[in-house]
């Protein structure tokens, strides 16, 4: 039986029996024979989001190596919450060296460094808890959810808005019929809220706390200039993926439960012009999904930079700055905010009956039941996360082809199974990155 094997048994057994578990310091968590083992974590990127993030993870287990590319954030973290973890600027090296004292990883990097930190872990038998988008291409996307199905370990993404009650009460009562045939889904977003659309910032000397070579990773080598880190790199092509991929997953969350919003046909876009450098100041993005088991066909429309749905479609209602709307044939759902957490209205239809929905225990209480032999996370790579991200990201290939504003970009017809845009080769750029030597999948 393998080391990795052994020590997966030994959690689940303890969370099955019920063992009482302390660890004192980094000694007692490298020792693998300890009957009061908790979940070790190593936390890659602990800065941002990671910061919330590398909490959890301390309140679930102990957190035994933290990454960061910021030795101010890494001293910081260290100093502050985690004295006793190893800290390395590399993740492979920190893989490579704490690989059998850690069950599993936090990845909360910026959007290009998703993919090949989770694979990594994940080959290595590791659980994996990767933020949101999952990846920053749809390729990454799809061999994540293929990586986790091989290798069966825990994984979610930070969409914690799937583990809330008001999001999973507001699916449900999209299933229970109460709309009819639901023929359009509107989304909207107040995002960007950081520079985007324009020209890349003069190079400049390189920080001495920062290790931009690490920072860079697998995306194509540019100099160093202020706007990227630590968080400005959203807006750019190589790095993140614009407004679409920083809120679609909350603001999509709740559609996409609802209706599985799965393998999409076609995507066109309308932005306000872009570079291919640097993501539109805004776009307007129009997705078709066939009909399924559940429901009829489907039109999503997405909108950030400031565009919103037609006022007229509200029936008298003040538009949100962030929302979804769903347009059935017996009426009408409006749920404000980016996770339902403001609950929803039906407009020009029925009361919203009873429904019943099953409660989650907490998001990253999901992720920690599944390392120790639960369910699977409801964001799980390869059942939910993984196809959300790719119907997300399919929607920058129209970006992509839309670099003309004011006029429609060619509409790219979609064959979801091959992962191929059938009359659009020259978007496939878009969908599979290519690796500076030294990262792969």
């Amino acid at each position: 039986m393998s080391y990795l094997t052994d020590r997966r048994r030994f959690l689940q057994t303890t969370a099955a029996t019920g063992v009482g578990v302390f660890v004192a310091g980094r000694a007692a968590a490298e020792d693998s024979n300890s009957p009061n083992e908790r979940i070790r974590f190593a936390c890659i990127g602990v800065g941002g989001k990671g910061s919330s993030d590398s909490a959890d993870a301390k309140k679930a287990g102990d957190v035994v190596a933290i990454v960061d590319i910021d030795d101010n954030t890494l001293e910081k973290a260290g100093s502050k919450s985690f004295p006793s973890a190893a800290r390395y600027t590399d993740f492979r090296k920190m893989l490579d060296e704490m690989g059998k004292n850690i069950d599993a990883v936090t990845v909360s990097t910026p959007d290009h460094m998703h993919a090949p930190a989770s694979a990594m872990a994940m080959r290595m038998g590791k659980a994996c808890f990767a933020q949101k988008p999952l990846t920053r291409t749809i390729w990454e996307a799809r061999k994540l959810g293929e990586i986790a199905r091989e290798t069966k370990v825990a994984t979610q993404m930070g969409n914690q808005g799937t583990s809330y009650a008001p999001l999973r009460k507001t699916a449900a009562t999209v299933r229970s019929g109460v709309l009819g045939n639901i023929k359009e889904v509107h989304v909207w977003t107040n995002r960007p809220i950081w520079p985007q659309g324009g020209d890349r910032p003069k190079e400049a000397p390189v920080p001495k706390n920062v290790h931009w070579e690490e920072w860079l990773g697998c995306a194509p080598y540019r100099p160093y200039a202020p706007g990227y880190h630590p968080f400005a790199w959203r807006g750019w092509w190589d790095f993140g993926s614009g407004a679409l991929g920083d809120m679609a997953c909350h603001t999509v969350n709740m559609p996409f439960m609802a209706l599985d919003l799965r393998d999409p046909t076609s995507v066109v876009a309308e932005t306000s012009g872009h570079n291919r450098d640097s993501y539109p100041k805004w776009s307007i993005i129009k997705y078709e999904f066939p009909a399924n088991d559940t429901r009829q066909a489907v039109q999503m429309v997405w909108y950030d930079g400031g565009k919103k749905p037609a006022a007229d479609l509200f029936d008298g209602e003040a538009v949100s700055d962030t929302g979804v709307l769903l347009i059935g044939d017996k009426g009408k759902l409006f749920a404000p905010g980016d996770y339902c957490e403001k609950g929803f209205k039906i407009l020009g239809g029925p009361s919203a009956p009873e429904v019943e929905f099953e409660q989650s225990p907490g998001h990253f209480e999901e992720f920690a039941r599944a390392i120790k032999g639960g369910p699977q996370a409801r964001s799980n790579f390869a059942e939910y996360s993984g196809p959300l991200t790719e119907t997300i990201l399919l929607g920058n290939l129209a970006v992509w082809a839309a670099p003309e504003a004011g006029s429609s970009g060619k509409k790219i017809e979609w064959d979801a199974k091959n992962l191929k845009p059938t009359n659009a080769p020259e978007v496939e750029v878009v969908v599979k990155p290519t690796y500076r030597e030294g990262y792969t999948l």
